[in-house]
């Protein structure tokens, strides 16, 4: 997992331990939300629902939506009519901004997903940032299950990965830039360090330390 992943960077580290692929851990969010939640310490964590808790130094706009299942840590930011459909856990100093959606996420700590973005069945490491209108698309059209292809053989993975899942949108390396108004189609897969320009349409998957300039055209960081 370190392949992907700096998971001391999450509260939910312990939902990737014996995990091979990181998105396995989707599955399991709202499960490890149930269980993880009463073991947090009262002194730092409220529980504001029969699933929800929320660290006391976050800030929560009474515009914002909290659904059943969620986890927000210390320090995040949850902005004017941001939607917390469900299972969504949500790191230290995060920002969750106007109008964005999240739905079976973890977000690491110091994620920004601050304008007008739907984050669904996804990873984000520390420090990723989506930026306004850039989304992670989830679901596949013809609603068959989702295969990661991997053209540029990045992470020692195989070049096209069965997920088993029908539902899984994105997973972000830590310090990956997401452009305004970009879109990674299901099972996107963006490595440590990447940028992906604003605009562009992303499928498969992207090494660290590359630029994606548009969906034909992905070169190395300089």
């Amino acid at each position: 997992m370190k392949e992907f992943f700096n998971t001391e960077e999450t509260i939910a580290k312990d939902i990737f331990q014996g995990l091979h692929y990181p998105w396995e851990a989707l599955p399991k969010i709202k499960d490890f939300i149930a269980a993880l939640g009463p073991a947090l310490d009262p002194a730092i964590f409220e529980q504001k629902g029969e699933h929800v808790w929320i660290a006391k130094s976050a800030e929560v706009a009474p515009t914002a939506f909290l659904g059943d299942y969620v986890i927000i840590d210390e320090g995040a930011k949850i902005r004017h009519c941001a939607f917390i459909r469900e299972c969504a856990i949500v790191g230290k100093g995060a920002t969750v901004g106007n109008s964005t959606e999240l739905k079976n996420v973890i977000l690491f700590n110091q994620v920004e997903a601050p304008h007008y973005n739907y984050v669904g069945d996804s990873v984000l490491d520390f420090h990723a940032h989506m930026g306004a209108g850039s989304i992670t698309s989830n679901v596949k059209a013809d609603r068959k299950n989702i295969v990661v292809k991997n053209d540029a053989a990045a992470f020692g993975m195989p070049e096209r990965i069965v997920t088993g899942l029908r539902k899984f949108g994105a997973i972000l390396g830590d310090y990956a830039e997401i452009g305004c108004n970009a879109v990674l189609n299901p099972g996107s897969v963006i490595g440590s360090h990447s940028n992906v320009y604003p605009t562009v349409s992303v499928r498969g998957v992207v090494p660290p330390e590359h630029i994606v300039k548009d969906s034909r055209t992905v070169v190395p960081k300089s």
